[in-house]
């Protein structure tokens, strides 16, 4: 069985793979951002590094995927490769960050790969106002982060709420974190675990 986690930046992801992997004994699988040779370089000039980025994204969530086939542990995954595809390109190249041309290309090469791959067995999407990301984003204090800015945590925003409203891959359950401390206070973490539960009783 295979369960991601999908929301904006700041949302808690990884901290919720942390947590629920020990909780259950499941398999955790991250973003790759420590390694990742893009993520500075965009962050302070993201016209000039949008396509590199996006495209080593996709081939490391394609990497990720793969790996995946023979393994018969339950796996949960931090960010999916359809919130690249959906929402951090698309946007990117509305807000002129990525042009046509480059934008074209990735959309293909993701169309490609989505033709060989399967939707994750339950989605949870962690949704957050903005004013919850930007105080999780300055707490948590990585350097390259610092950049980010209010108008482009909003376009995100809007762009999950659009990607979720439509999403048909497999099961779903949203968790509003917004009054949840699931890191610091073990009964926000008891919430989201019913909350996942249920979305697990979905699919047996």
């Amino acid at each position: 069985m295979r369960i991601a986690i999908a929301g904006n930046i700041g949302a808690g992801k990884t901290s919720l793979t942390e947590l629920i992997a020990k909780h259950y004994n499941w398999e955790a699988n991250f973003e790759d951002v420590i390694d990742n040779p893009y993520l500075d370089d965009f962050y302070n000039h993201m016209e000039r590094w949008s396509f590199n980025l996006q495209v080593y994204f996709l081939k490391s969530r394609f990497q990720q995927l793969l790996s995946f086939k023979n393994n018969k542990k339950t796996i949960v995954q931090d960010r999916t490769i359809y919130e690249d595809a959906y929402i951090f390109a698309p946007n990117l190249n509305a807000m002129g960050l990525m042009n046509q041309r480059d934008f074209k290309n990735y959309q293909e090469l993701f169309n490609l790969i989505e033709s060989l791959i399967e939707g994750p067995d339950l989605l949870i999407y962690l949704r957050s106002s903005i004013s919850n990301l930007v105080s999780k984003i300055h707490k948590r204090g990585r350097e390259y982060e610092n950049s980010i800015s209010i108008d482009y945590l909003s376009r995100l925003n809007e762009r999950y709420e659009a990607w979720i409203s439509t999403y048909d891959k497999n099961k779903m359950i949203i968790i509003d974190v917004n009054d949840l401390d699931f890191v610091e206070n073990k009964n926000d973490f008891n919430t989201v675990v019913m909350e996942i539960e249920k979305g697990l009783n979905k699919i047996k």
